[in-house]
């Protein structure tokens, strides 16, 4: 769908007063690379496509919510105001209608780049820079960043500078969604500042030093008030019910050309689902249809689908048929 029909789409949402979403990360310019075959050390390889768009998972997320008719804000560190790839992300981000007044720029620095390799079977390999003093940001105050605010969803490598405003929103009664894809401290004080943690399955084993999923989740939940689930790419998503019994939600089968932004994609899609108050094992799957979605396209978050899609493929109801979460 072009520009044009998505600022159609997003004014018919905006009517309907659709939740905003506060997405708290660190912008990055992607540099994408489509290769036959990763190089070995010291060899090059040609690619056969080459494009360039921004990323990061609170960009790629918001690009997602806004697809699906949410609203979505943008907070967290960029380069210098005058810097190229700090220019290049802000009319990417006004061209998918998100707001970006709470960008902080970072005077003498540069916005994280990225160059990412996609090889045939839509696998990435990626290589990032990222400014350590990028995490010495100062986010704006607290009243202004939660005023009209639904939820926020951050990535626990922000927990350095958004800590205090996420326990600011839980005591405001805001939902806070944290995506946890690297390990992360028992101690951390986004474990009890968040409503819901979603980790990734290498990460959910590293964090709780278990090599069973289900067994980290059940020790990370003696830590934590906060819903858990752990993706497991085509197995779906394993998640502690009420009563602290494992779940699964299982994946929907698609050819897959192109997995990045898609686990940022589902992300965005179920901190939307809990704005909208589905029920967690409804929201469950909408976020791993809309991300079943995306990888079937090319170009990152900027394939993410429309919600129509997205319904469609759930009144379909064909997922991948997987064994029961363990006892």
């Amino acid at each position: 769908m072009g520009t044009g029909s998505r600022q159609e789409n997003a004014s018919k949402q905006k009517s309907k007063n659709p939740p905003r979403i506060l997405c708290i990360g660190i912008p990055v310019r992607d540099l994408i690379f489509r290769i036959e075959e990763l190089p070995e050390r010291g060899f090059k390889v040609s690619a056969s496509h080459f494009d360039q768009i921004g990323g990061g998972n609170a960009l790629n997320a918001s690009i997602g919510i806004v697809r699906l008719g949410g609203r979505a804000s943008i907070c967290g560190p960029m380069g210098d105001a005058a810097e190229t790839s700090s220019r290049y992300i802000f009319d990417k981000l006004a061209e998918e209608g998100i707001d970006t007044r709470h960008l902080v720029h970072m005077p003498g620095l540069v916005t994280p780049i990225s160059n990412i390799m996609i090889d045939p079977s839509g696998e990435r390999t990626a290589v990032t820079f990222r400014d350590p003093e990028l995490w010495k940001v100062s986010l704006p105050d607290a009243d202004i960043l939660l005023d009209d605010c639904s939820a926020i969803l951050t990535e626990s490598r922000c927990a350095e500078f958004c800590t205090d405003l996420c326990a600011e929103a839980r005591r405001r009664g805001i939902p806070v969604v944290v995506d946890v894809d690297r390990t992360m401290s028992l101690r951390e004080g986004l474990l009890t500042a968040s409503s819901h943690l979603v980790f990734s399955s290498d990460a959910l084993r590293s964090t709780a030093g278990i090599a069973d999923d289900g067994e980290a989740l059940k020790k990370i939940a003696r830590l934590t008030p906060s819903f858990l689930a752990g993706t497991q790419g085509p197995q779906g998503t394993l998640w502690l019910d009420e009563n602290q019994n494992l779940q699964r939600t299982p994946a929907f089968p698609v050819h897959t050309v192109d997995t990045l932004g898609a686990g940022d994609v589902f992300h965005g899609a179920f901190t939307l689902a809990i704005t909208e108050n589905q029920e967690l094992r409804q929201a469950l799957r909408f976020a791993s249809a809309a991300a079943a979605l995306k990888c079937t396209r090319f170009g990152g978050a900027y394939a993410a689908p429309e919600r129509i899609e997205v319904e469609q493929l759930l009144a379909q109801g064909q997922t991948v048929d997987s064994a029961p979460p363990p006892p």
